[in-house]
């Protein structure tokens, strides 16, 4: 336990973030646990998801697949039977398919699009009750590359750009209902996926040299950094912040 999962408000908020077993999943979940707020952290991989919540007993993992069939249904649901309500929705699970589009297959096309575009449109769909109650918010998140040409990552970029018109047209869809939506676009961040993708360490390296070269604060980003983005975007404060899709990226998406 932290020393401030202890502050918790009355009322805590609750918190669902996919994609939290490592980097900027892991981090906002413990972010927002810092807060006081009870943090349903889902992902695939029980090992990961154990290491995330290690020392915060605010933070609740939950193994599942988020692109299963009727998985968004099941995973509010299990939110809505631990705690009652939902506050947040974090669509944060993303993966990476590299290649060009001579070697793309079917597959790698249609895992993206699953995972990237489809599960967050279906859990928020499912939230969208429990959301309307508590006058929640959902951040999705997004990444600042995508609004350049990506060559090898195009459909990796074009997912995240359709995520980001989501997002706008979402904020007017639900503005009515009470329910917030917002989004991060981060740039290069320090996190795992070069690993999930099947990066070489010397490809890896090759990738952080062209980050670097495009970042004008010329260096990597923390997932922490992020994590304070998207818990400000869902904070109560930002009350009359909605649409927004914010550029965590050390300024890549101006230079």
């Amino acid at each position: 336990m932290t020393g401030m999962d202890s502050t918790a408000s009355p009322i805590s908020r609750v918190v669902a973030v996919t994609g939290a077993g490592t980097g900027i999943g892991r981090a906002t979940a413990r972010a927002f646990a810092d807060e006081g707020a009870h943090v349903v952290a889902i992902g695939r991989r029980a090992a990961q998801l154990g290491e995330t919540a290690s020392g915060y007993d605010r933070i609740t993992p939950l193994v599942t697949d988020i692109t299963a069939e009727g998985g968004p249904d099941r995973i509010i649901r299990t939110v809505i039977e631990a705690h009652g309500r939902l506050d947040v929705l974090v669509n944060n699970a993303g993966i990476v398919r590299g290649g060009a589009l001579g070697d793309l297959t079917r597959e790698m096309i249609t895992d993206q699009v699953a995972t990237n575009l489809v599960a967050p449109a279906l859990l928020a769909q499912a939230a969208l009750p429990a959301l309307e109650t508590s006058s929640g918010v959902i951040v999705n998140v997004s990444t600042s590359v995508g609004q350049r040409a990506w060559p090898g990552s195009s459909v990796y970029a074009a997912t995240k750009t359709a995520l980001e018109l989501l997002t706008r047209s979402w904020a007017v869809e639900l503005a009515p209902r009470g329910i917030r939506v917002a989004a991060v676009a981060p740039g290069a961040i320090d996190t795992p996926i070069g690993e999930h993708q099947g990066l070489t360490p010397e490809r890896m390296a090759q990738v952080r040299a062209w980050q670097l070269a495009h970042t004008p604060l010329g260096r990597i980003g923390r997932p922490e950094e992020v994590a304070w983005a998207i818990t400000q975007l869902a904070a109560p404060a930002a009350s009359f912040v909605t649409g927004v899709v914010l550029p965590v990226d050390g300024g890549a998406v101006v230079a």
